[in-house]
């Protein structure tokens, strides 16, 4: 049997490469994975308007340490394509170049030494799963979760899975979650083909909710292999301008997934659910971004694009909307925003009699 080729695919840009890269790439060369069986593609996002490029210090970081290192390239799309772009065109490369899987790996963390050899292990185990990702520890806070697989909340909300809780000594082999976090994805390179790679049209934020839910409406399984690890030097930002992509993106999954009578019985909770976002924006300073997303849906052209895809998965998936509605999560984690107790406590419990409402509703 034929050694798995994987490909490691290392997204960055701006500062991040003399930040991260050479932990990233110890980390890398420390892998129990056969060296013959890897590639690692560096691609370099560039630098931020003003900054010089970072791209001499990628070639001398990879040439010193590529006695240790497998095959190694470093690739520059043209300046800063977004998330989802640069991850597509190392993707690409990687497919191009023979790899049967890809690994997505955060600038901002390392691999343990063991992970590539579990992820390939448990892919290995069953072609139904279409998508994995290791635990997600905290750095340096290694005893903390960052995530243990996503959660995907039935009003397109994405978040990490018990984030901050303390870590388990044991995990299962493979275990079914939400969507697998971006920060550290595994997936087929076969299925890239057939269902295409990560949507540009995301640039930032959802694109990794996006791609799993597209392979969970085919039918295959997205889970976390628990016993592969990676380290997240994972810091949580409150900048304005990424509510704006979070935002605007949660409407698109909805648009994307569900079929017309279920968005017609969301609506009322979304008024809801708006209000709150008005309010909590004009106290956080982030107003203005969700006015802008507002702006961006009341355009029809902005729905081109959108509905072309929608159509393509709508045709394609062989999930019910009720079925979605049953796996999503019902509740939400809301740590990252300090709301106070009472207020979670009573958005999860409006969540939470909606979604028993939608099971008696929808039979789609």
């Amino acid at each position: 049997m034929s050694l798995p080729k994987t490909a490691i695919i290392y997204l960055c840009w701006a500062d991040e490469p003399k930040k991260y890269l050479g932990a990233a790439l110890d980390a890398i060369a420390g892998q129990t994975y056969p060296k013959e069986g890897t590639m690692v593609v560096v691609v370099y996002n560039g630098p931020r308007s003003g900054e010089e490029s970072q791209l001499d210090y990628i070639r001398n970081e990879i040439n010193d340490k590529r006695h240790r290192l497998p095959d190694t390239v470093v690739l520059e799309p043209g300046g800063n394509v977004g998330f989802s772009a640069g991850n597509n065109f190392g993707a690409r490369y990687a497919v191009e170049h023979g790899a049967d899987y890809i690994f997505l790996h955060n600038a901002d963390g390392f691999l343990k030494n063991t992970a590539i050899a579990e992820l390939v292990r448990v892919m290995e185990s069953d072609k139904n799963i279409g998508e994995c990702q290791p635990l997600i520890l905290l750095y340096p806070e290694r005893h903390l979760i960052n995530s243990a697989g996503n959660e995907f909340h039935y009003l397109g909300i994405g978040f990490c899975a018990s984030y901050r809780d303390a870590v388990k000594d044991v995990y299962p082999v493979f275990s079914e979650i939400g969507y697998v976090s971006g920060a550290a994805a595994f997936m087929r390179a076969d299925l890239l083909k057939q269902f295409g790679y990560w949507s540009d049209r995301f640039f930032l934020y959802h694109e990794d909710t996006e791609y799993s839910q597209r392979l969970k409406v085919r039918g295959y399984k997205i889970g976390m292999a628990g016993q592969a690890v990676f380290y997240h030097q994972y810091e949580f930002s409150n900048k304005p301008n990424k509510f704006f992509w979070i935002e605007r993106n949660r409407h698109a999954l909805k648009l994307l997934f569900y079929k017309w009578p279920t968005l017609i019985l969301l609506l009322p909770l979304e008024i809801v659910y708006n209000v709150g976002l008005l309010f909590l924006s004009a106290v956080n300073g982030w107003f203005p971004e969700l006015i802008k997303v507002y702006g961006y849906w009341l355009k029809p052209k902005n729905w081109r694009g959108w509905l072309a895809d929608r159509k393509i998965l709508q045709k394609q998936r062989i999930v019910s909307d009720r079925q979605m509605i049953f796996r999503a999560a019902v509740g939400v984690g809301t740590g990252d925003l300090r709301l106070p107790a009472i207020i979670r406590v009573s958005v999860n419990f409006i969540f939470t009699i909606y979604w028993y409402l939608l099971k008696i509703l929808i039979w789609w």
